[in-house]
């Protein structure tokens, strides 16, 4: 008996999504509660589980498509049984021995059929082998920093040795692929160019001497991961200072609603972490109420979740004041753009010694530039400023945090 499979509920006020992935193809078996789709929303990927157990049967729509919720999606034929493999004969006996044929393609997480848009066209930059590839993601499936991760093992290798170099064929064909832009990343499009388009946005920057957070993370980091079981990072400590500072200038942590200012008494900071998909931002709530490990330990369940796919739709919503930490992927200064309705986004950025002058003397310090990109509707550049300056002395001396300073 076939069972219908419909597109589940997605959340408050959002009616439709992009089918953004098949995991089951007709004729698969298929275990009850198993995802067998993905679906992309503007703010997550969701994974559409099997109602009962049995065999994948014939799919209702087209990756790419858009589907509501209620609308059928595939049928599973319930108690089914996968059709079983049959071996080939032996081919007759030929006068050369036949080359061995190639290991049929399977849909597990190394079969290009299998790979998401954004991942397949990775491993195409990279001209990499996905079967080479070790995936991490949910079943095994391939991240993007899987591929990232196994290019920068390719750059590694020692090169082989020099052939002949055969000279190109004239006229060579050059190649393009083209990819449909996910919900989420349209999504994203439309949301920063709106902030572009409405706030009065500009950039203010500062730079902050990492020393005593680089030291006291040395030496409390392994007393840290003991006693709470998550690592100790520079994120719990900006997070706190963002959350001190933003007491002090409230507007940088308001938003305009109509012609009204709406202040915050409370610090729901938004982080970005990296998905699959491209980044995520889900929020932290009250965290002016956390401790710096609790912060972590946020953090920490929320890059995990995100790679697995399983984020909620309301831990992406709301959110006073965002972080964006570009310094992990290198990025040595930028002009973050503001997430509305929020009117301030910090930007970290890459740690790297320079020479500064301290007490008269040219020293190397570790140093980082932040970038604080604001509403100039609400917020002044001295409030501005006077946010940076606050968040860079609590850096510098973070005994401010634990007095609240």
């Amino acid at each position: 008996m076939a069972t219908e499979v419909l597109v589940p509920v997605l959340g408050e006020s959002i009616s439709e999504a992009t089918l953004g992935e098949w995991l089951k193809q007709p004729g698969d078996a298929v275990a009850v509660d198993e995802p067998i789709a993905s679906l992309e929303t503007d703010k997550v990927s969701v994974e559409v589980p099997s109602p009962v157990a049995g065999v994948m049967g014939e799919h209702a729509v087209k990756v790419g498509d858009t589907v509501q919720v209620g609308a059928l999606l595939a049928t599973v034929d319930a108690g089914g049984s996968a059709p079983a493999k049959t071996e080939a004969a032996a081919p007759a006996v030929t006068a050369a021995p036949a080359a061995a044929p190639a290991p049929a393609a399977d849909e597990s997480s190394d079969s290009p059929a299998a790979l998401s848009p954004s991942v397949r066209r990775a491993v195409l930059e990279h001209g990499l082998d996905p079967a080479t590839i070790k995936g991490t993601g949910k079943d095994g499936r391939i991240t993007k920093e899987d591929v990232a991760a196994a290019a920068a093992s390719k750059s590694s290798a020692p090169a082989p040795a020099a052939a002949p170099a055969a000279a190109a064929p004239a006229g060579s064909a050059r190649k393009e692929e083209r990819v449909k832009m996910t919900r989420l990343r349209q999504t994203i499009a439309k949301r920063l160019k709106e902030a572009q388009n409405t706030a009065a946005m500009l950039t203010t920057f500062n730079d902050v001497d990492m020393t005593a957070v680089i030291e006291a993370r040395a030496k409390y980091k392994d007393l840290f991961e003991k006693k709470h079981g998550v690592r100790l990072g520079f994120m719990g400590f900006f997070v706190k200072a963002a959350t001190m500072a933003l007491k002090d200038i409230p507007s940088v942590n308001a938003s305009i609603e109509g012609d009204e200012i709406v202040y915050h008494d409370y610090a729901d900071i938004s982080v970005a972490v990296s998905a699959p998909n491209g980044l995520v931002v889900p929020v932290i709530r009250d965290a002016q109420d956390l401790t710096v490990a609790g912060i972590e330990k946020t953090i920490g369940d929320f890059g995990k979740r995100a790679k697995d796919g399983t984020l909620k739709m309301e831990e992406m919503k709301g959110g006073t004041f965002t972080i964006s930490n570009g310094g992990v992927f290198g990025s040595l200064m930028s002009t973050p753009i503001i997430n509305p309705p929020q009117s301030a986004v910090l930007g970290l950025h890459r740690i790297e010694e320079r020479p500064v002058v301290v007490d008269g003397q040219i020293v190397i310090r570790p140093m980082m530039y932040l970038a604080l990109s604001y509403d100039h509707r609400i917020i002044d550049g001295r409030e501005a400023v006077t946010f940076l300056v606050a968040l860079k002395n609590a850096i510098q001396d973070p005994t401010r945090i634990l007095i609240d300073l």
